[in-house]
This record gives C-alpha cells, structure tokens and sequence, in this order.
C-alpha cells in the first residue's frame, strides 16, 4: 500500500520507522518527504529501499494513504499547496487541528480523514496512539488500527473526546516521566547511583504497566497487594495521599485538557 509521510522531524521519522518495520506496509511502499536532507539521510540508512524526497507533491502521487506529520501551525498552508485526490486517505499527526478546519484546505471536502496522536513512545513501538475518523468505513478504520496497533496500542475515539485523551497520553508520558525523575532524586538521596536508580524506577513502572494491560485489572486490586498491614508500602502510600499526590495528578490533567 503506497504511503507518504509529509515531514521527516521526530514524529515523521518515527513513524516511518515503525511502519518500515511493522507487516503492514514494507519500507519500499513508503515515500517521506522534508525539506532538509539531514533527517532524509538517516532514515534512508536505516532502511535503504524507503524512498525519500523534498518535493511533497512528488511523496503524495499515487499514495494511498497521506499522513501530515507536520507541526500544527504549518498544516494547513502544506495542505493548500498539494493536490489530493478523493480516494485518498488523509491522516493527519497535528494535534489541535480539527477534520473541519483539515477540509477547508483541501480541495476534496469530502475525501476519507483521520486523526492520529500518538506519543512520543512510538519511537519504541509502545505508542498510545489516539485514532478518530471522518468519511471512513469500518475496513478503514481497522486498517488504522491495525497499522498503528504495530506500533503500541491504538484506540479508536469520537472527535470531541481527543482534548481529554490527549491530556492522558500525549501530555501524561511526560507526568510519568516526572515520576520517574523524583524517585530516581529519591533513590540518589538515599544513597543509590542515578544510573541504578534510574534503571530500578523505569523497569518498576513498566513491570506496573504490564500488570494492568496483560491482566485487565484495576490499579486499586494490585496496590492492596502490596500494601501489607502495617507495612512500609502502605506508610509511603499515605504519606503521598496526605501530601495531595492524586490531587495533583488530576488537577495536572485537568489542566491540560
């Protein structure tokens, strides 16, 4: 399935990368387009048979998919500068811009559209990759799907949900990563090296993550487990609840919605 990338910066390069990667489409199908040769070169050493170029009509011609994965105040002059034909598939990375505002610079109002947000754990294949569509049938939005499920997991949303589910996962990565920076602090204080703290928090909280997903069980279920009576867990615990741990958390969210 012939697809363009328009844009080969940190989100472009990383999901050529998975797609080149996945089963799906093979790196010989795939044509990213930037105008910089710097970025270009790098993912054409990793994967010599991608095609690359600086002309984004050139990337778009005959693709059956299209994914714009440029910054958000440059989509829609990129847009109006392309030629899109109807049975084409527009995908768009730009977080904030909505399918309405997308058909205002296209020629094609009614052509079939997605929304994507993933984070930036794509760039590890272990993306929450937000999908909301527009004009699409069902074999479509598996097909979505099915591509970024390659790279992560993929959820399939209505369009006024993804304020909210971006707030979670597109800008949540960075509240778990400030998790793992103030107990790495922590473990340095009480004597550990930032390399082995480090390594212990982010193995802890993968090994946190893997027990909800593999297991479908609540956080609630297996933090009981942990919390013996009497025990240190539950001391470390409460200190967090009195200090406004969950507060925070969810004002955090909240305010980035």
């Amino acid at each position: 399935m012939k697809t363009a990338i328009i844009g080969a910066g940190n989100m472009g390069g990383s999901i050529a990368r998975g797609l080149a990667k996945g089963s799906i489409i093979p790196a010989s199908d795939i044509t990213i387009s930037n105008p910089s040769q710097d970025k270009l070169d790098a993912l054409a050493a990793e994967f010599p048979a991608l095609h690359t170029t600086h002309d984004n009509q050139e990337a778009v011609n005959g693709a059956a998919l299209v994914i714009f994965a440029v910054k958000p105040w440059l989509i829609k002059s990129v847009l109006r500068e392309l030629k899109l034909k109807s049975k084409q598939i527009l995908i768009s990375v730009a977080a904030g811009i909505s399918f309405e505002e997308l058909a205002q610079s296209v020629a094609e109002k009614e052509m079939t559209m997605f929304r994507i947000i993933p984070n930036t754990a794509i760039s590890e294949m272990e993306s929450m990759t937000l999908i909301a569509s527009r004009n699409a049938t069902k074999e479509q939005e598996q097909l979505m799907l099915d591509v970024f499920n390659q790279m992560g997991i993929s959820m399939l949303l209505p369009e006024e949900k993804f304020a909210a589910a971006t707030a979670l996962t597109s800008c949540g990565i960075a509240y778990v990563l400030k998790y793992i920076q103030a107990a790495m602090q922590a473990g340095i204080e009480t004597g550990l090296t930032p390399h082995d703290s480090m390594r212990m928090v982010a193995q802890t909280m993968k090994g946190a993550a893997q027990l909800i997903l593999n297991n479908n069980t609540h956080p609630s279920v297996e933090i009981d487990k942990v919390c013996t009576p009497g025990g240190i867990t539950i001391k470390g615990i409460n200190e967090l609840e009195h200090a406004g741990y969950s507060s925070a958390i969810i004002n955090a969210i909240k305010k980035s919605v």
